[in-house]
């Protein structure tokens, strides 16, 4: 039986993981970009430009969503701190994705160096 970091190190060792130096040119060169933690992790900020996709629905929403069909297209994914966007890149390379990224040290790592940082406008009850 393998623990959570075990599967996370074997994901790692099959997907391609960018340097947190080379991730802004990925981020900018990418046709998606997405954020598969938690919906209040992304509310609480998130690299500019992302799509919000929970780990845990991603297959679902890679399965239905007709603008996630092309599996061609560039595509970079992170997490906070890089396990669930690894094991997001290895599903999605065995879904047949051919250009998937993950950002090394995720957005823990993207934020802590200072990258800017997008939040969602607040609803205004007014």
């Amino acid at each position: 039986m393998k623990s959570a970091q075990e599967l996370v190190a074997a994901a790692k060792s099959e997907i391609v993981e960018v340097s947190l130096d080379e991730a802004e040119a990925a981020v900018l060169a990418a046709d998606v970009l997405i954020d598969v933690r938690e919906g209040n992790e992304f509310r609480d900020g998130h690299i500019g430009g992302a799509m919000s996709i929970p780990r845990g629905l991603l297959e679902f929403i890679l399965s239905t969503d007709e603008a996630l069909q092309d599996r061609s297209r560039d595509i970079v994914v992170y997490c906070k701190s890089s396990g669930r966007a690894a094991l997001a890149a290895k599903t999605m390379q065995e879904m047949g994705y051919l250009h998937v990224r993950s950002i090394a040290g995720g957005f823990d790592a993207w934020q802590d160096s200072g990258k800017p940082v997008a939040h969602p406008p607040k609803p205004d009850f007014d």
